[in-house]
């Protein structure tokens, strides 16, 4: 199949869009294995969040309490009795680690503040209307389901979207396509029939005063 039968006449396979990384391996079910912790340890989670009545904050705390007690009374014993210490790893970023997360999150960061200084002066219109259909969509997303449903649910969509496209993803690009290109012989149809005669009107009406 060629590449003007491929969506956005891409030249790329799925699995190179997505990075070709691990993380492609992952959405691609490549690492059946980690794939399937994935979406468990994620299920397990909500189901904990959503039937235990424990928020993150009050779990997270819970669980640092229910470790640091063990391996505080670990650590006592094992002195008391002349026993090994906990094996531990040690604890420690390096300052390159701490330059790098901050050079990544002050890039992003100072990208956003860009956008959002654009839209507030009202110079990329553009930009606008895609952030307010963003916002929009997000607010209504969120009038119906809760934070950690919705992380989940994407997390389901992240894991299922790519690979079933990538499996049939022949058929998928070919009605696309379709339906596209009807679509646009939709607009043209319209353009001739409704926009163009209102764009003559105007122009008439220009001329005349």
């Amino acid at each position: 199949m060629g590449s003007s039968d491929r969506l956005f006449n891409r030249q790329r396979t799925i699995h190179q869009i997505l990075g070709g990384g691990l993380v492609a391996d992952v959405m691609l079910w490549r690492q059946k294995n980690l794939t399937v912790g994935i979406l468990v340890v994620t299920l397990a989670a909500w189901v904990v969040f959503e039937r235990s009545g424990y928020t993150l904050l009050s779990l997270s705390s819970s669980v640092s309490l229910l470790l640091f007690t063990i391996l505080f009374l670990w650590a006592k014993s094992a002195a008391i009795l002349n026993r090994p210490a906990p094996p531990l790893p040690h604890l420690y970023l390096s300052e390159e680690i701490v330059k790098d997360a901050a050079t990544f999150i002050g890039n992003h960061i100072n990208v956003l503040l860009h956008v959002s200084e654009d839209i507030a002066l009202g110079r990329d219109s553009r930009m606008f209307i895609k952030v307010a259909l963003c916002l929009l969509l997000i607010s209504v997303i969120g009038s119906v389901t809760d934070f950690l449903t919705l992380i989940y649910t994407g997390l389901v969509i992240v894991l299922s979207v790519p690979v079933l496209y990538e499996r049939y993803e022949d058929h998928i690009d070919r009605y696309a396509l379709k339906g596209y290109r009807n679509l646009l012989l939709l607009y043209v149809r319209f353009d001739a029939q409704c926009i163009s005669k209102v764009k003559k009107w105007i122009l008439e009406k220009k001329k005349l005063s």
